[in-house]
């Protein structure tokens, strides 16, 4: 087999292939092979047919059909892998010359991922944060707890600070006077002092009981999280349709005990603190490794096929969907909220994420490719065996079982491993 690779710019390459009668045999032997079971030929049985006798029987156009796929997607596959080919997506495929059985000359055309060119990133030296615990947050998180243990009585005088408000409410543009979508609510329970709501809103409900009314207009902060709200006066019109007084159980010993299965209000004081210190040094090493990624992926170079940036928009607006179900809110009214179209927001916000994190993804497979990392069969069955204990429902499960599934999670293991080593070279 001949093969020449040519590349019209960094990000896509083509293969002219040249296989002849010795390359096409093996291939022409299988193909006939499929149909075997569906031919007959009297005074052979079914399955026994030569081949030579076989390849006259058949219709040669499905023969040559067949063949002509076959032999295609073999000869690509060992094409690339000769001229060290790292495609990204199927290639378009010219079929230049073909004489049945003894010449096949064809050109793939492909994406291709560019050189990635790395910075020295041995040399890169960082200082892991260090994790510290006040009472403060101890003190946080059992008034969380509290608050989940509090008895909440109906009441009919005026709310006050940290009572709990049902309400029903309504949000309209102040100015416009026109609905604002997300804006609104039914049945909805706000404490009173936990500053849930945009500031202001919750101040303006003291003194209300249950059934009266109440309007008035605020601002929204210029760094709220809608962008179409930020900075936007809004006209609210309140319901308050019950008042509850919140009483919170003593924290004490007794308490320790209602909420864990602690003796005594040290013991829960204790595991808290020990709680609170894992999680966060979960999250300040997952940041650690997010802005130490970043910087070398920054520090990088890499030509990326148009591709790889368009199949990676397409996943995160699936996430974002994904999340909106969660929240009971459809996609178009997440997009009025934002004040965009898909397409807008797409191109405006999507596509610089799905850049950095295709190019995240590429030199770190760049880096573990230099490091000369890979992931073991054994690994991987390891990590396999631990998420089918963590998964018992079947659809999970049969999930688990997939081809797709295990290359994603063996890609998993090799990004960890890589993320160690860079990791690594900091201290």
């Amino acid at each position: 087999m001949q093969v020449k690779k040519t590349q019209p710019s960094e990000t896509e390459a083509v293969l002219a292939v040249v296989a002849d009668a010795k390359e096409l045999a093996p291939i022409k032997e299988h193909v006939l092979t499929h149909f075997q079971k569906n031919t007959k030929i009297p005074g052979f049985r079914a399955g026994k047919i030569p081949g030579d006798l076989l390849e006259k029987s058949v219709d040669q156009n499905a023969l040559q059909t067949q063949f002509l796929e076959e032999a295609v997607e073999q000869l690509y596959v060992a094409a690339a892998r000769e001229v060290n080919l790292r495609p990204v997506d199927n290639p378009q495929i010219s079929i230049k010359k073909f004489v049945p059985f003894t010449t096949l000359e064809f050109e793939a055309t492909v994406a291709v991922v560019g050189v990635v060119t790395l910075p020295d990133y041995t040399k890169i030296k960082k200082t892991k944060p260090e994790v510290k615990l006040t009472d403060a947050d101890v003190k946080e998180v059992i008034k969380s707890l509290q608050m989940r243990a509090a008895e909440k009585k109906d009441v009919s005088r005026a709310a006050k600070d940290s009572d709990q408000v049902w309400i029903d409410y309504t949000g309209v543009d102040a100015d416009t006077k026109e609905s604002i979508n997300g804006a609104d609510g039914k049945d909805y329970p706000l404490v009173l002092g936990s500053n849930t709501f945009i500031p202001g809103f919750e101040p303006e409900l003291i003194g209300l009981k249950a059934g009266d009314e109440k309007t008035f207009t605020l601002t929204f902060p210029k760094d709220y999280g809608v962008a179409m709200l930020q900075g936007r006066k809004v006209t609210f019109t309140v319901t308050v349709t019950k008042v509850q007084e919140v009483v919170e159980p003593k924290v004490d010993d007794a308490f320790a005990a209602k909420v864990g299965p602690f003796k005594t209000l040290a013991e829960l004081k204790a595991d808290i603190k020990k709680q609170l210190a894992i999680e966060r040094q979960r999250e300040a090493d997952r940041n650690f490794e997010s802005l130490l990624i970043k910087e070398i992926s920054d520090k990088s170079a890499v030509a990326i096929p148009d591709v790889l940036i368009a199949d990676q928009i397409e996943r995160l607006m699936q996430e974002v969907q994904q999340n909106l179900v969660y929240r009971g809110q459809t996609i178009q009214e997440f997009l009025a909220a934002e004040g965009k179209t898909e397409e807008t927001y797409k191109s405006d916000v999507l596509k610089p994420q799905a850049h950095d994190r295709v190019k995240a993804s590429l030199v770190l497979a760049e880096i573990a490719e230099k490091e000369k990392l890979d992931v073991t069969p054994e690994e991987l069955e390891i990590r396999m065996q631990v998420l089918k204990g963590q998964y018992k429902d079947e659809a999970m499960q049969a999930e688990l079982e997939k081809p797709e599934t295990r290359r994603d999670i063996a890609s998993r293991i090799l990004t960890e491993k890589t993320v160690s080593k860079l990791v690594a070279y900091t201290a």
